[in-house]
């Protein structure tokens, strides 16, 4: 009797060990797009928490967004945003950032792993929550639509997008208010980035589109060309012809206007509300090749691209 007690006291996890484990399962579970309801439970049992930390007994809706984004649990996301709207968006415990308040990485994290439907998610909440529904967002409400609510060196989700080369996260983020001209802590734009990444690698190999396509999405939403590099575009103006092509190398080094179809489509884009992006763009009639490239079904790496 004693052996097989002794035996039982071994083989069956502590109370402890199982309080410890929480975490783990809660990670696991939403890894493993459990449903909504089993993954609420689990976030918000405090019996799988150290008592003694209070802070740390449960998940909060932020820390368990970031969760959903890795693992795309793009009902969970939906259910976090509709249900805690404000405090999914918040800053997460120190724990998940320790960027200084109030900065929150979920846009950067969606762009990072390349979550484009909870992106849209979160754009989509961040301006109901900031209209009431109906109007217009309020200048902070703007801000965290811009991108500026995690930085990395400086950078918002925009530079990420265009580093990573997601011209889809890079057009959903410039049509719901991010600023092409947003500079990092060096002084560089998201439009710097993609062209240091152009002239190091040029429009050949992996990422060719890619670098291409952010370059086109960006032009389509600034409305002025301010960059770090114009100084370098005139260095080497043949090299960067070729690069960029004859129309868009003059408009980028100050020697000429913005080629047509781009002035254009800037106008056209400029009428459309950031709080419907990109579903008022998809309703637009006109022709999917003038449309920012990456939102649009059926086309190479999801969409055209206006010609610059």
């Amino acid at each position: 009797m004693a052996g097989s007690l002794a035996v039982g006291a071994v083989a069956a996890p502590s109370f402890e060990e199982h309080r410890k484990s929480g975490p783990l399962l809660f990670y696991r579970a939403v890894r493993d797009l459990k449903p909504v309801w089993m993954l609420e439970d689990m976030r918000t049992m405090e019996t799988f928490y150290r008592e003694e930390n209070a802070t740390h007994r449960t998940y909060t809706p932020s820390e368990a967004l970031l969760y959903a984004i890795v693992h795309d649990h793009q009902a969970y996301a939906r259910y976090l945003l509709h249900r805690h709207a404000d405090e999914a968006l918040a800053r997460p415990g120190e724990r998940f950032c320790r960027c200084p308040p109030p900065a929150a990485p979920h846009l950067a994290m969606a762009v990072r792993y390349d979550r484009r439907c909870i992106l849209g998610l979160i754009l989509r909440e961040t301006h109901r929550t900031a209209t009431g529904g109906g109007g217009a967002p309020s200048s902070s409400s703007a801000d965290r639509a811009a991108g500026c609510f995690h930085v990395e060196d400086g950078r918002t989700p925009l530079h990420l997008a265009c580093e990573l080369l997601r011209p889809e996260a890079a057009a959903m983020l410039l049509g719901s208010g991010a600023s092409p001209h947003a500079r990092d802590r060096d002084g560089l734009t998201p439009l710097d980035v993609v062209l240091e990444t152009l002239g190091a690698r040029g429009q050949e190999g992996a990422g060719a589109r890619g670098r291409r396509q952010c370059l086109d999405n960006l032009l389509l939403f600034m409305r002025t060309a301010r960059f770090k590099m114009k100084a370098e575009l005139s260095r080497e103006p043949q090299r960067w012809r070729e690069l960029l092509g004859g129309d868009t190398y003059a408009y980028l080094a100050g020697r000429g206007p913005a080629p047509l179809a781009l002035a254009a489509m800037q106008t056209v884009l400029r009428q459309l509300s950031p709080a419907t992006f990109p579903d008022s763009l998809r309703e637009l009639p006109i022709p999917s090749a003038l449309k920012p490239a990456g939102l649009l079904p059926g086309s190479p790496a999801g969409g055209g691209g206006a010609p610059v």
